[in-house]
């Protein structure tokens, strides 16, 4: 397919998930299914077209003084694609297949229209709604801290050292590009998108299949690290879901004491199986039933809280996730993190340390949720984050996270990872 195609495609899925309001996953996999003939290389640019789109759909349409698909989908080439409009225009001759061009007034707007002119949470690219959950955690810096959320990730990998060493991972990866990644002495990065390029797929290498890496966002691994597990400690992994931490807490504990991972929803835990043979981890019992975990009561260590949330921390990933946010499902969310706190909080020991994460950069979800459970169970005290993050990231140098009431806020801007909130509660002695 040439770029026509591709575009006239992109408009399409673009329009599906507005007009059903699905994920833009199913709507590209669909797309996928009836249109066979697209090979690989044509549906990572349509994918790269959609998800940019999405990711700046607000400032792509006031600079395009239009919503509509046909010029968001424009509107992501000429922002993300590193391609200005005669060169999208000399790509478009002759392709049957192409779209309707972009019309005249609509890149004059494109051309005229200075994004700085634009309300703030437009220039965030954030729904409006949400503008004031972003400032109660960043304050000033929350426009910036939006923005970033609209820009294209990095793919990170957490070098799995029960079996080997970033060293080893990198003379693996070379070829996918992969380097360094700041902050941790375990972590790969295979730097962002550029233009219409697509990631490797790293899990389909020999390195991955054996277990030597696995497929987890920088501030997922910090959080993990945060935990500060032991070897030899009891640890509880409350809402395991697949396992990206679990995993992550085996190879800090040298497979030594014992990880329960749990997680109410039996289908999200489905995968930690594979997960826990290929990385080679020996300390980890799986529980799928709460009843199975009464036996653990004021027995733990350290129980790990991943709670559900609005995922906003991971908007650069999940764009379309944003846009179908609603105040409703927050609150929602909000209910069930106070749900998973009180009922992970029978498990930790005296001394022990209940350890709140989410992947959100919302203040309700976050600090505000920890000072509200603080009231409620005189038991337990906040842990001073900061030493918290300088032990967990020793290498961080002088980059920092927000450090809000309570815990600590990663996100995109500030420390070069997805939005992850992290706070550890200690219970009484």
């Amino acid at each position: 397919m040439r770029l026509g195609g591709r575009l006239q495609a992109a408009i399409e899925v673009l329009d599906d998930i507005e007009t059903r309001k699905r994920p833009a996953s199913d709507a590209l996999k669909d797309w996928g299914l009836s249109h066979r003939f697209a090979g690989a290389g044509d549906r990572a640019v349509i994918g790269n077209i959609v998800y940019d789109a999405l990711r700046r759909k607000l400032s792509i349409a006031w600079r395009m003084d239009s919503g509509n698909a046909h010029d968001i989908a424009y509107g992501a080439l000429l922002s993300d694609a590193e391609m200005s409009a005669e060169s999208i225009a000399a790509e478009l001759v002759d392709d049957k297949f192409a779209p309707a061009p972009l019309d005249e007034t609509r890149l004059a707007a494109w051309e005229s229209r200075d994004l700085a002119d634009a309300p703030s949470y437009i220039r965030a690219d954030v729904p409006e709604w949400c503008a004031s959950q972003l400032e109660a955690l960043f304050g000033d810096d929350w426009v910036r801290e939006g923005a970033a959320l609209a820009a294209r990730p990095p793919v990170d990998l957490r070098v799995n050292t029960l079996k080997a060493n970033r060293a080893k991972v990198l003379k693996e990866l070379v070829r996918a590009g992969a380097g360094e990644a700041p902050l941790l002495a375990g972590a790969v990065r295979v730097p962002p998108l550029r233009a219409l390029g697509r990631h490797p797929n790293v899990q389909a290498e020999p390195a991955f299949q054996k277990g030597w890496f696995e497929v987890q966002d920088l501030g997922s691994q910090i959080a993990a690290l945060v935990t500060a597990a032991q070897p030899g400690l009891q640890v509880l992994d409350y809402c395991a879901g697949a396992g990206g931490k679990t995993l992550a807490l085996a190879a800090v504990m040298e497979n030594r004491g014992q990880i329960h991972a749990f997680d109410a929803e039996k289908p999200r835990l489905a995968p930690i199986f594979d997960r826990l043979k290929r990385a080679g981890v020996r300390n980890t019992q799986v529980h799928a039933n709460p009843e199975d975990l009464v036996q653990f009561e004021g027995q733990m260590d350290i129980v790990l809280t991943d709670a559900p949330c609005t995922g906003s921390g991971t908007w650069r990933r999940r764009p379309d996730a944003k846009w179908r946010l609603s105040p409703q499902q927050l609150e929602r969310r909000e209910m069930e993190q106070r749900e998973v706190l009180n009922g992970a909080k029978r498990y930790v020991k005296p001394g022990g340390c209940l350890v709140y994460v989410t992947c959100s950069l919302f203040a309700s979800e976050n600090n505000l949720q920890v000072e509200e459970f603080l009231r409620e169970n005189p038991d337990y005290s906040g842990v001073d984050a900061k030493p918290l993050w300088h032990a967990a990231v020793p290498d961080a140098g002088d980059v920092l996270p927000i450090f809000p009431s309570h815990g600590m806020v990663l996100s995109p801007e500030r420390t070069s990872t997805d939005g992850f909130y992290i706070s550890v509660l200690q219970r009484n002695a």
